[in-house]
């Protein structure tokens, strides 16, 4: 059963809220958090992206950017920026984006769960991007990235939740630039910690790891190296039930036709699809369709039997496009490392998909429907794991907010 524990949280002043918060690290590059942190010396880009404060050009995987997130976090500390829970405490995280909202319990979460495998993954994880959050954690000694878990909804909980939000008052609420809406409550009444610690250990047998896997490895890669350290077997998640939780899909763009001309291609196509030209942008309305951006034109691309088995992995549009258009016709072996494909998250949109085409810098782009929460859990049951760039979860996490030292 999941093993959860309140914290004594680092987080700012509440006045201070809305500037400190900044996007996960992982979502933008280091010109683009130069660009968002300018003119903010509170913004927490100065801590989980420090190079910012470094001469450009620098490798962000140097001693000396890890050091300097170090020293710009002991700044914030002694300049009274952040400040330390008094008591341990969960907290309550409720986002809205376009008037839909998702409200989780952040908490620290057990090592030794990840490792047990009672927090399922579904994806696998690149050895240098966890090198990268292993000496972020280690140096600074503390966890900024929250990994986002979910769960099936335990009714009591949700109640316990709900009870809370509209008994107390939030100690931040703001709505951030892109005009998601961000409040938190701190749990500090030790009955109702114990009655969601216990509710956990009861009544909710695993937990999933729905972003946030690199994350989730560092830190219990970190726990090896600090065994002195009770804070480091623990580490900083916001788990929200399942029937909250939206994924949205995750497109593909390609570079190039494996030298094949557009009407070669569409006609290899047609061996394992259905093709429809479509007078507008595709959105795939059901499982196994998919859409096509090719020569300033789309098509619905509809598969046919045979292109998908009935397992867990096999039945995933991932998984048919890889196979039978990635790999068969474009000779995309790894997506993980091949440098002819790109993925756009779909918050973007489809005129994403229109715009790096129409630029040539890419030949095509294939717009997917989005994984479903049920076959996130039911990969991650089976021990399988998705192929790459799967699911795009919408809204993120703010960094700053809470952080969990170790």
């Amino acid at each position: 059963m999941a093993i959860i524990k309140p914290f004594t949280a680092l987080r700012p002043q509440q006045q201070l809220s809305q500037q400190v918060a900044s996007r996960p690290y992982d979502v933008l590059n280091s010109e683009e958090a130069k660009t968002e942190a300018a003119g903010n010396p509170f913004s927490f880009l100065h801590v989980t992206k420090s190079e910012i404060d470094l001469p450009a050009g620098i490798d962000i995987h140097s001693q000396e950017v890890y050091d300097k997130a170090k020293e710009n976090l002991q700044q914030f500390i002694a300049n009274g920026i952040l400040f330390k829970e008094e008591k341990p405490s969960y907290y309550i995280y409720q986002l809205v984006m376009k008037g839909r909202s998702q409200t989780g319990l952040v908490c620290v979460s057990s090592v030794d769960d990840y490792f047990k495998n009672t927090i399922k993954k579904h994806e696998f994880t690149r050895p240098e991007k966890e090198k990268d959050r292993i000496e972020h954690m280690t140096t600074i000694r503390a966890q900024t990235g929250n990994v986002f878990l979910a769960y099936r909804d335990v009714e009591t909980v949700n109640t316990i939740i709900h009870n809370w939000k509209y008994t107390y008052q939030p100690v931040y609420n703001f709505t951030a630039t892109d005009g998601i809406q961000h409040a938190i409550w701190v749990v500090n009444d030790q009955s109702v910690i114990d009655d969601i610690t216990s509710q956990f250990q009861v009544n909710v047998p695993f937990t999933y790891i729905a972003d946030g896997h690199h994350r989730a490895a560092s830190a219990a890669k970190v726990s090896k190296s600090l065994p002195d350290s009770n804070e480091a077997k623990y580490f900083l998640t916001t788990i929200f039930p399942a029937s909250q939780l939206a994924i949205l899909d995750y497109n593909r763009v390609v570079k190039d036709l494996n030298g094949l001309s557009a009407s070669k291609f569409l006609g290899f196509l047609q061996d394992d699809f259905y093709i429809t030209h479509s007078p507008e942008p595709v959105k795939p309305a059901q499982l196994h369709e998919f859409g096509l951006y090719l020569d300033h034109k789309w098509y619905i691309l509809t598969a046919r039997k045979g292109t998908w088995t009935d397992d867990p992995i096999g039945v995933l549009d991932v998984t048919i496009l890889s196979n039978n258009i990635l790999d068969k016709i474009l000779d995309i072996k790894d997506q993980r490392t091949d440098k002819r494909i790109d993925f756009i998250g779909g918050i973007r949109g489809l005129k994403e998909l229109e715009k790096r085409v129409d630029s040539d810098e890419m030949k095509a782009a294939f717009s997917l429907y989005p994984v479903t929460i049920d076959q996130l859990f039911t990969i991650a049951d089976s021990g399988n794991v998705m192929p790459p760039k799967s699911t795009w979860f919408e809204p993120k996490l703010r960094d700053g907010l809470l952080t969990h030292l170790i």
